[in-house]
């Protein structure tokens, strides 16, 4: 396909058809309707007997089936077509967008795509042409796939027309089930596309094309790191109110179901009754799992200090609209408290499943033990971090990695992925261990891992079975103690807690900490030099 095609292409043509396909599919339905309660069911009276009725009911079933499979067809491809259309259209928005930029440099685009300028100017290598280059070459191979992909979808189509096996009855079942494959998520960047090159994806598409994308197709929108923050906090709460809609109607809900239901109603609460100032923002939302989620309090995109803290142990996706939403504005506030003239973000990441609280952890399991979960959520966490940095305008925000409890292992070991974090700073609170002896393998600069260790926290004392027998006095269940002067970090100062008491472990980001939340918040917006520390274990 060459740019003239593509541009030159009817953007209506196939939705048009995919239209037609769905009212034919309509009125085949509701013919299918008529027969069936006009015939298949008269047929079905309990009175009438014999090998008549037994030959006539088998064949009014074969008939039933042929007919659901037609209807599944013309569903398929009125699905399939509407798919197409979007990922054509998709190109052609970004190939349109491409030429009017070339044509505003002044330069010309040939036959084949290539990029000239008029004879007389420079002539050496133009970094910008090169760019729109790509971007048109990129928008025409888009328009390929899609194009050869519709077609070989639609030929298959067309030869179990022809020959019948599209009616075939044989072992079919009668619940519909749409294959029709999905052309448009297919033309966006893939799965193991950076945070960064999604960004620059995002920035080629012209504003209609992004908005179109983001209120049509949430689900491709909403979770994508790298996109704006705005973007995907539109996207999400349309993916809320359909995943609300869609849980609350659920006849036969399992356990599950109802958990992920009162996550979504905390986070709608959350939602609804949030102060204008700072603003809210859904940054992430998935039933995957017990449910995933983020929730940013300001804007990550445009604050001058961002901080992202991680959760742990017992969380549940209702925490993150409840006790975990109060937590991150607790940050929020100390860090603008610590520096009025800087803005600031304060997010509460939830994207993995945390180990169950204590009180319904299984004990045959022990999965609070193992670090299989955390490695799990810390890949995703790098990328949501990077997706940050991608994502910030006006220079790079100064960016801290905060995890709690459990939340901390996943921390650390974001830092110690190929990638590491991206974080300028890194606070573990209420940390069993991040897997490591050394504070300068997290992946920060020296000095900018911080550790707050309530003396009462039993979670920071968790031992390592096997040092503990051989006398290492520092070493917990995942490493070396982060409080311990052997780690390396920095520890400040909080409050003791009660003894003998969980709570304890679950003060650090709430007032009733004592010094805690004014050493993050004096982290948060840079200011180390005014943090309160304290002695190591």
């Amino acid at each position: 396909m060459n740019p003239a095609a593509l541009r030159e292409a009817d953007p209506q043509a196939l939705p048009d058809c995919a239209d037609a396909h769905d009212r034919l599919g309509g009125e085949l339905h509701g013919g299918a309707q008529d027969w069936r309660t006009g015939v298949r069911d008269r047929a079905g009276d309990p009175g009438w007997l014999g090998t008549a009725a037994d030959n006539c009911r088998a064949s009014l079933r074969d008939s039933q089936d042929r007919l659901t499979a037609a209807e599944d067809g013309l569903r398929r491809l009125g699905a399939l077509l509407r798919s197409g259309a979007e990922a054509v259209q998709l190109a052609r928005a970004r190939l349109v967008e491409a030429l009017d930029e070339a044509a505003a440099a002044g330069l010309t685009v040939t036959p084949e795509g290539r990029l000239t300028r008029p004879a007389g100017e420079r002539h050496d290598p133009d970094l910008a042409a090169t760019e729109l280059e790509q971007r048109i070459d990129s928008a025409l191979a888009q328009a390929d796939t899609a194009d050869r992909t519709l077609a070989e979808h639609l030929q298959a189509h067309t030869r179990a027309a022809r020959d019948g096996s599209a009616l075939a009855t044989g072992g079919y079942s009668p619940v519909p089930a749409l294959t029709a494959p999905d052309l448009l998520a297919a033309a966006l960047p893939p799965a193991n596309a950076t945070p960064a090159e999604v960004a620059a994806w995002w920035r080629t598409l012209p504003p209609a094309t992004q908005q179109h994308l983001t209120t049509t197709r949430p689900d491709l929108i909403g979770n994508r790191d790298g996109l704006p923050a705005t973007t995907r906090d539109q996207a999400n709460r349309l993916l809320l109110t359909a995943h609300l809609a869609d849980y609350a109607g659920r006849t036969s809900p399992t356990p599950a179901d109802r958990t992920r239901l009162t996550g979504f109603r905390a986070i709608q609460t959350r939602l609804t009754h949030s102060p204008a100032t700072p603003p809210v923002l859904l940054l992430a939302l998935s039933d995957q799992g017990q449910g995933r989620a983020a929730l940013s309090f300001g804007n990550p995109d445009t604050a001058t200090n961002v901080s992202a803290y991680v959760p742990g142990l017992g969380t549940e996706l209702k925490d993150v609209g409840g006790k975990d939403a109060d937590r991150a504005f607790n940050v929020w506030k100390a860090a603008n408290k610590a520096d009025p003239t800087r803005s600031a973000a304060s997010i509460v990441w939830l994207g993995y499943d945390p180990p169950p609280g204590l009180d319904k952890a299984d004990p045959a399991s022990l999965s609070v033990m193992g670090d299989g979960r955390a490695r799990a959520g810390a890949a995703n966490y790098s990328r949501f971090l990077a997706g940050l940095r991608a994502g910030h305008s006006d220079g790079p925000a100064h960016l801290t990695a905060l995890g709690h409890s459990y939340g901390s292992l996943t921390v650390g070991l974001s830092g110690q992925t190929p990638t590491g974090s991206g974080a300028d700073d890194m606070i573990l609170v209420g940390s069993p261990g991040t897997d490591s002896d050394d504070a300068s393998r997290l992946g920060v600069a020296p000095g900018h891992v911080w550790v707050g260790a309530a003396d009462n926290d039993p979670v920071t004392y968790l031992p390592d079975p096997v040092a503990d027998l051989t006398g290492h006095s520092d070493e917990r269940w995942f490493g070396r103690d982060p409080a311990s002067a052997g780690f390396g970090a920095k520890r400040f100062e909080v409050a003791d807690g009660p003894p003998h008491s969980f709570s304890s472990h679950s003060n650090y980001l709430d007032p009733s900490g004592g010094s805690s939340l004014t050493n993050i918040g004096q982290i948060v917006a840079g200011h180390p030099d005014k943090v309160k520390g304290q002695s190591f274990r």
